[in-house]
């Protein structure tokens, strides 16, 4: 069998990398083609480009790289053309992705299977209607998109998130953390701005600013900083003039099994994190580590979102979990005074998130089957083929 797989940024990757185990263990001599990032490359995929040139977000940002973008698109959907494979599994990246699956729908009868629901329940519900004319089957992450979907005409099957099978830090990685990088025992606060570099510049600022502030009455705070390869001397750069002597994790100089450790560590060992909205909420979430979620757009891009955005949150752990558990200081509220007082109110209520932290993950699957290992059998099922 053999699978063409597209993401785009890193919790596609986490994500493609999570379906490829599983389908490697369902079918041993399943053959890979596409593009991802590191965690996809250790399941066996050549990825043909970075993965880090799709990884951009916002009108503002896509536009000085459109035709660099619509070229990779072309040449990706050419690709999958030539190659035929038994499926094309695009993960995430819809403005990316689905743009592959028109073109290769338009010129073959290739199967497409879409990995992450696009939020039609948040904004633009018009999408799913678009997405089923060139789209078969949709992996949905999040147990109340199926119906959204399956009422456009495709398939969906929830299948969970892999961050709820993610192993969970042990004492002895998170001591052997703190020793690695002379924390002591001193609280950690994880800064977490962003994984793209138009995110990082925007975040930056606000998140140092609201350090400053969240500092003058906890000045023994230390700040952790995980990066994805990318963009960490960004975030050096960026970070330099932090308070709580940032350590910044940069996975380049590790290996990848390393490189997660310490990220799994960092986030076990967190006291506190100031996030930008996305994944990672559900991650801080996997770890029970109490989190502030900050995040602005460009100027342009924010006015359409607020005309089209229709939820009173972003924060994923809100809305599995049906509560408003997890403060936000989104668009205009982005301001580092008010994310300073949104930590210190954390600080001071450590135990108020943790409900919503585990109802979030027992939503998610936590404790059946590998989300990544479900994938895959949905894939396979859906495409009736035989496995062990």
């Amino acid at each position: 069998m053999r699978v063409f797989l597209v993401a785009g940024e890193p919790s596609g990757d986490r994500l493609g990398g999570a379906l490829m185990e599983g389908l490697k263990t369902l079918i041993p001599d399943v053959e890979f083609d596409g593009i991802g990032g590191p965690l996809m490359e250790a399941q066996g995929l050549t990825s043909r480009f970075p993965m880090s040139e799709l990884s951009v977000m916002g009108l503002v940002e896509v536009l000085p790289k459109f035709f660099h973008l619509k070229r990779r698109i072309s040449e990706t959907a050419q690709a999958v053309l030539d190659t035929k494979p038994d499926v094309l599994i695009t993960i995430d990246s819809p403005d990316f992705s689905l743009r592959v699956a028109k073109i290769v729908k338009a010129a073959s009868n290739i199967r497409t299977v879409h990995y992450v629901a696009p939020s039609v329940w948040a904004w633009r519900p018009g999408r799913a209607d678009k997405m089923a004319k060139v789209i078969d089957h949709v992996l949905a992450l999040l147990p109340f998109e199926p119906p959204y979907m399956e009422r456009a005409g495709m398939e969906c099957d929830f299948v969970g998130h892999p961050v709820a099978s993610e192993p969970i830090a042990t004492p002895e990685e998170i001591a052997a953390f703190r020793s690695s990088f002379d924390l002591g025992d001193a609280p950690i606060l994880l800064a977490l701005p962003g994984s793209r570099r138009g995110e990082i510049e925007r975040l930056a600022g606000a998140f140092g600013g609201a350090l400053q502030l969240f500092m003058e009455d906890h000045a023994d705070y230390r700040v952790v900083i995980p990066t994805v390869g990318a963009t960490t001397d960004l975030i050096k750069e960026r970070v330099a003039d932090w308070p709580g002597r940032p350590v910044v994790l940069d996975p380049r100089h590790e290996g990848a099994d390393q490189a997660l450790a310490y990220k799994r560590a960092a986030f076990g060992v967190a006291d506190l994190a100031l996030a930008a909205s996305g994944t990672v909420s559900l991650e801080l979430a996997a770890q029970n580590t109490p989190m502030v979620i900050a995040y602005k757009l460009n100027w342009l891009t924010q006015k359409m979102a607020e005309r089209m955005v229709k939820l009173d949150t972003v924060t994923l752990v809100n809305l599995v979990s049906d509560t408003r558990a997890v403060p936000e200081c989104l668009l205009d509220d982005c301001q580092p005074a008010k994310i300073a007082d949104a930590l210190r109110n954390v600080v001071n209520a450590p135990d108020a998130q943790q409900h919503a932290m585990s109802l979030t993950m027992e939503r998610l699957g936590r404790g059946g089957e590998d989300p990544g290992l479900r994938a895959a059998r949905a894939v396979l099922d859906r495409m009736q083929v035989d496995y062990a």
